[in-house]
């Protein structure tokens, strides 16, 4: 049976200049002035907003989380644009511009369905039930399964809060998880925060940089290893573009010149998956120059300790010194001279403050070529400083990540046994293991909030034959995946536009942390949908949890969440831009409570790692699937496979939406043209991009920046533009566009599990059959 069709809606949808196509250091703020704020009514489903109204929002689609102003005419969302006011607002990307038609996407999942037919049948058989139908057959099968087999075998997932709108409920989902008691959450942590979020503890025993942010406005240098802010989060990306306009220097390490890159004063092309070889030899020229702060080194390091007769700074400069700067230029491919003029700009433009993403999680070395980084950054004395990486005050509330439900007589996560002191150690799953353990029958249910798990995981295949495994299955989601077409509920969830959602804090600036925002409702929500939200709240009164999530009072939970900060619902509501909280930023506090490490200092040498049996300095190793390393695979594929997300898509989302994919029509694969030349292939020709795991389609794009022996694929390609006649691909089979059902999750890192899908090997050649996806 088809999903029940929405009823057709008028769309009105203004978008301005494509100006975030334009170099980054020319964007003007939008080229928007300020807009008037009218008096206007939150929306409801019973009472949307009216008039023409500007609503102050922000859009909390990626990480940048920026600010906005909506408007909205006669109960209808047409339009989002920046708000200048906001300290996230200086521009928004296009897909902030595309919201309204996001919204109202004729494809949107509007009421619960359940499956009729098997999970290997073509075609689900969805049949419309009711909400109540729905929840109580969740809770009964979840009550079932943890009174079986204990709660562990209930595996929760979402999709990454940094790419997606989940961030308005995902530490109420971590809430539901462990007062339920599974310690199964996958999350895409290994490949979208790891590097930033969990390895650094093991160097500064914190978050550095995904706590301790990057301060733009001050800093000396910039520097972005393995991160587009462009693509990725649009209010650092203004906030570079003004600080190298006052004269702060930026160091972009890339194998692509994409972005800032292009404006960088050092762009270092590394060869995909060596940058520990980079880090570790800007170290030894630092370290060979005295190019470091030796103040910090010898007061705030264990640089002094001794291990085995030897001081660690001597192991540390002993173990970087194999990689002078022509050593590394033979391993990553970066001129000797550069890597040189690059060590000395960290040391004379100091303060450094620098920011890194899933271009280092995502290899088969990712924990220790975040180690090295960590290392380079502690020695330019930079951390927690202004104009460094700073841990800004937040405003006081109480946590309601449901911390308080840990114990250590919680069964493990999957995974603990292998990695130690990974992702499992903290409750997070890797998809790795989560396939094994679904497949090994440990993991006997799955509820995922959002989320595309075969599309965004390596090994496609793989995935849907484990999630095929399960006993029960239930996606929430804004429209049919191929993911959720293996689900036995579907859960229809309202786009973050006609929800509600508690910021207390934007991850940017100390004016930004200072920020506390309730997002209201622009528009009523569509059919039957309810938020994330409101769904953790309906399942937890079910599965008998009501007593932790205040009887499922949202709004009393908010409350509570709020009480320390002295701001109330009623505040937030009179105010819909946002309620600033007075806030004085405290730098080098390390200096009253040292680092939260086994030596209280910033590790060089990690005891932790070395207990566990792993190298306890940063090191490299070649990518353990690269022509180097494999020269079984070199004649064959010799290329080396790279991938970067889109700047017209949230990874594996909204290609089906006309204002986006009307700019990327057809996926592609970046390379040289010398590379292209060799094997007969013009630039628009369709090829095929061929790994030792098959074969996928895509279409050729010439990028003279790319070293020849380079390409660069997009992952997330299947669904189809009505609107456009554009098609869409089998996410399995020949036909397919799924980068990830070609590439692998193994050889994975030792530590961290993180799949090494930005560095394998791979050919390209020109597909002969006729053109597949149209013009």
């Amino acid at each position: 049976m088809a999903l029940p069709q929405p009823a057709p809606h008028l769309l009105l949808c203004l978008t301005s200049p494509d100006e975030s196509t334009l170099p980054a250091l020319s964007w003007p703020l939008c080229g928007l002035g300020r807009l008037r704020l009218l008096p206007c009514a939150w929306a409801t489903r019973d009472n949307p907003v009216m008039g023409g109204d500007t609503v102050p929002t922000f859009c909390p689609l990626c990480a940048s989380r920026c600010g906005a102003r909506a408007t909205v005419t006669e109960g209808t969302f047409v339009a989002l644009l920046p708000d200048a006011s906001h300290p996230t607002g200086k521009a928004i990307c296009l897909k902030g511009k595309a919201a309204p038609e996001i919204v109202y996407h004729p494809s949107r999942l509007l009421h619960p369905v359940k499956r009729t037919n098997p999970r290997d049948s073509a075609d689900p058989g969805w049949e419309q039930i009711t909400w109540d139908e729905a929840l109580d057959t969740v809770a009964e099968r979840l009550i079932a399964a943890a009174a079986s087999d204990g709660p562990e075998c209930v595996g929760f997932s979402s999709s990454s809060p940094s790419t997606s709108a989940i961030s308005d409920a995902v530490d109420w989902v971590q809430r539901l998880i462990r007062a339920f008691g599974s310690p199964n959450y996958c999350n895409y942590v290994e490949l979208c925060g790891w590097g930033r979020y969990l390895a650094p503890l093991y160097t500064f025993g914190a978050s550095v940089p995904g706590v301790y942010l990057p301060d733009l406005d001050n800093a000396g240098c910039i520097l972005f290893w393995g991160y587009n802010p462009s693509v990725a989060r649009l209010a650092h990306a203004t906030s570079t573009v003004a600080a190298v306009a006052r004269g702060a220097k930026l160091i972009v390490v890339d194998p692509r010149k994409a972005g800032l890159a292009s404006k960088a004063d050092h762009w270092l092309r590394v060869r995909p998956g060596t940058d520990a070889a980079l880090a570790l030899s800007l170290t030894h020229v630092m370290i060979e120059h005295g190019w470091y702060d030796a103040d910090f080194v010898r007061d705030w390091t264990n640089a002094a300790d001794d291990v085995e007769g030897e001081r660690v700074w001597d192991l540390l400069a002993s173990r970087c010194a194999q990689f002078p700067a022509e050593v590394a230029q033979e391993i990553t491919g970066v001129p000797a001279a550069d890597i040189v003029a690059a060590a000395r700009t960290l040391w004379e433009a100091r303060p450094v403050a620098f920011y890194t993403w899933s271009g280092l999680e995502q290899h088969s070395g990712a924990t220790q070529t975040i180690r090295a980084i960590d290392v380079l950054y502690a020695l330019t004395g930079s951390l927690d400083v202004p104009g460094g990486n700073v841990l800004f005050e937040a405003v006081p509330s109480n946590p309601i990540d449901g911390a308080e439900f840990l114990s250590d007589a919680r069964p493990p996560a999957v995974g603990l046994e292998q990695r130690p002191l990974g992702p499992a150690r903290f409750e997070y799953v890797t998809g790795e293991d989560f396939y094994t353990a679904a497949l090994d029958r440990r993991i006997k249910a799955l509820v995922s909030f959002g989320g595309n798990m075969v599309m965004a995981h390596g090994d496609s295949a793989r995935g849907r034959e484990a999630l095929r495994s399960l006993d029960f299955f239930v996606q929430a989601d804004l429209f049919m995946t191929p993911t959720g077409e293996l689900a036995d509920i579907m859960l229809p969830v309202t786009s973050p536009f006609e929800s509600e959602a508690l910021k207390i804090g934007f991850e940017y600036s100390q004016e930004a942390q200072s920020l506390v925002q309730l997002r209201q409702p622009l528009v009523a929500p569509r059919g039957e949908a309810r938020s994330d939200l409101q769904i953790v709240f309906d399942l937890a009164t079910r599965l008998g949890l009501g007593a932790h999530f205040w009887d499922g009072d949202i709004e009393a939970a908010f409350r509570h969440q709020l009480a320390p900060s002295g701001i109330t619902l009623e505040d937030l509501r009179a105010n819909p831009a946002g309620v600033r909280v007075p806030l004085t930023t405290r730098y080098r506090k390390y200096a009253q409570t040292g680092f939260a490490t086994p030596s209280h200092k910033v590790e060089l040498y990690s005891a932790t790692l070395a207990a566990h049996g792993y190298e306890p300095l940063p090191t490299f190793e070649e990518p353990l699937t690269s022509p180097r390393s494999r020269p079984d695979l070199a004649d064959r594929y010799p290329l080396v496979l790279s991938c970067a997300k889109s700047l017209f898509f949230c990874e594996a989302q909204h290609r089906q939406v006309a204002a986006l994919r009307k700019s990327a029509p057809d996926p592609q694969v970046e390379m040289h043209p010398s590379a292209a030349a060799a094997r007969g292939i013009t630039a628009g020709d369709w090829v095929t991009l061929d790994t030792p795991q098959g074969s996928v389609r895509a279409r050729a794009k010439f990028n003279p920046s790319l070293d020849p022996q380079v390409v660069f694929a997009q992952h997330g390609w299947w669904e189809a533009c009505e609107e456009l006649g554009l098609p869409g691909y089998p996410p399995y089979g020949p036909d397919s566009a799924n980068l990830n059902l070609v590439l692998r999750q193994t050889p994975s890192d030792p530590i961290s599990g993180s799949s090494p899908l930005r560095a394998s090997v791979c050919d390209v050649a020109p597909l002969h059959a006729a053109d597949p996806g149209g013009s």
